[in-house]
């Protein structure tokens, strides 16, 4: 079997590659992630762009190391009527962020872009979008007292995965490209590229 690279240091990532039976190996990408989206924002691109450049910067520099596996590079941006939103940095960001989405839509753009000998060989692109209901103070303020600095690891602030679900009224998209790995797709393309028995 062809070996498999996760470009990423994401334990979601990761769990959620070992939960479908995909054997790999993470490495971090060495990518400036915060240089490269302000160099990004700065030339006009918006963050589904920013997504798809990530991926693939963090698919090919590690693809560059290891040219006999099949590299994955994944990135995940919110987008909320065009604004980029990072990870919060605190507990006291997480709040105000929750409080910009409450009651709004937003969009995630999951990216993957898979290299092989420094060379991106396949991308792709999800963006499901999220509607959180109106979430009062009081839920809000115990929400992120259960969730701690956990929630942080999430750019909504919010785990799908777990109680999070509770703070959306509806989602249009893959669950899997919620949690930042469109991993349908992804394990087509594994199989197609002889890393996964079909």
């Amino acid at each position: 079997m062809k070996p498999v690279v996760l470009a990423s240091n994401s334990a979601s990532r990761a769990a959620i590659l070992r939960g479908a039976g995909v054997a790999f190996e993470t490495m971090g990408a060495g990518v400036d992630e915060g240089a490269m989206k302000t160099a990004l924002l700065a030339q006009g691109a918006g963050p589904r762009q920013i997504a798809e450049r990530l991926a693939d910067a963090k698919a090919l520099n590690v693809s560059v190391a290891r040219p006999d596996a099949l590299v994955i590079g994944a990135d995940q941006t919110l987008d909320l009527e065009g604004e980029l939103f990072d990870k919060a940095e605190d507990i006291t960001e997480a709040r105000e962020r929750l409080r910009a989405l409450r009651g709004k839509t937003h969009q995630l753009h999951a990216a993957l872009t898979v290299a092989e000998a420094g060379v991106a060989i396949w991308h792709c692109l999800e963006s499901p979008s999220l509607s959180m209901r109106n979430v009062s103070e009081a839920y809000l303020d115990g929400y992120l007292a259960r969730g701690g600095d956990t929630l942080l690891g999430s750019v909504g602030c919010y785990l799908l995965e777990g109680e999070g679900a509770q703070l959306f009224d509806h989602i249009d998209g893959d669950y899997f490209a919620v949690l930042g790995l469109p991993l349908l797709p992804l394990l087509a393309v594994l199989r197609e590229k002889g890393a996964l028995a079909a």
